[in-house]
């Protein structure tokens, strides 16, 4: 426990200056506040010790999350008038109300709730400490339900990508199955941008949805002529696919939320840097590109997705389309 002689813990610190600037108006409600990168970056910390920050402003009443904002000062009116040494976390106050009592900690509260952090903020704002704050507990009280984190994330995955996703036996002819597939985990993995950074391709979570969706796609290339590691290759690779695409839409949306612009804001910023590149002649071919190809993750995807299926036609001698 810190003493008069001993300084508070650095997140205690980062959260007394950020609660300073909202105090003294130099961050009004609405107003964006840094990340749990910016803060890492700006104060030289771990982005564990980052989320704590966090999670003291978030449980002090003094910051929300709003989808496609970021974290933001609260508009609430206890958060702008209540002494800080008197504010309760709000979650604690709506518990501790006469007549309610709070709903039983379970395994899917638990996922549940990791599931929505995940989804507002990224899967490096799932901790354990972080979760019982939304759900109102001790952390001790998480561990009678998921032993890790690790654990906690598969459980995550679980909730999100069903065993039965995908149907039985699904459309006729490897090639509309193998899109059928890729499609729904892009579509997971737009849903869910925490998703593609969840999922190893070598150290894979041993969860049976996922094990589902590989098994899919070796049936969909059973009975071609190819082996068992070819086919497990390619059901990898057309994951791989998804991912590389997911992770692309992820750091963009993250890339707004931390700064404020949008891609159309940020490539107008640097129209005269852009023409000075191109417009001399040096890369004529870059320059006839359409300014709307680099931004279009949907289409780049489904390129990449069409080519690859017509390699794998071309191996089963088959025509490409």
């Amino acid at each position: 426990m810190p003493t008069a002689a001993s300084p508070e813990p650095p997140y205690r610190q980062i959260a007394a200056e950020i609660r300073s600037g909202i105090a003294a108006g130099d961050l009004r409600p609405g107003d964006r506040v840094p990340s749990v990168r910016q803060i890492a970056r700006r104060w030289g910390v771990a982005v564990a010790t980052a989320n704590r920050v966090m999670a003291v402003l978030r449980d002090e009443g003094l910051v929300e999350t709003r989808v496609g904002a970021g974290t933001v000062v609260s508009s609430g009116d206890e958060a702008r008038e209540a002494p800080v040494a008197v504010r309760a976390p709000r979650r604690a106050a709506r518990s501790a109300r006469p007549g309610l009592l709070p709903p039983p900690l379970t395994a899917a509260r638990i996922r549940r709730t990791a599931v929505a952090v995940a989804d507002r903020e990224g899967l490096e704002s799932v901790t354990m400490r972080r979760i019982a704050a939304e759900l109102g507990v001790g952390p001790m009280s998480l561990y009678r339900h998921v032993a890790t984190k690790e654990a906690l994330v598969a459980q995550m995955v679980e909730e999100v990508v069903g065993p039965n996703d995908l149907p039985d036996p699904g459309p006729e002819g490897w090639r509309a199955k193998l899109e059928l597939m890729a499609r729904l985990q892009w579509r997971l993995a737009r849903r869910h941008l925490w998703l593609a950074r969840a999922v190893s391709f070598t150290r894979p979570l041993l969860v049976p949805s996922l094990a589902a969706h590989t098994e899919w796609a070796l049936r969909a290339l059973d009975g071609l002529g190819l082996s068992p590691r070819t086919r497990f290759h390619e059901a990898l690779t057309l994951h791989a696919i998804v991912t590389t695409a997911a992770l692309s839409m992820a750091d963009e949306i993250e890339a707004e939320q931390e700064s404020g612009v949008t891609l159309d804001r940020w490539r107008q910023a640097r129209r005269e840097q852009t023409a000075a590149l191109l417009d001399g002649g040096r890369f004529p071919l870059l320059a006839a590109v359409p300014e709307d190809a680099v931004a279009d993750l949907d289409g780049r995807f489904e390129y990449a997705l069409a080519r690859h299926l017509d390699g794998v036609a071309v191996m089963l001698g088959e025509a490409p389309r």
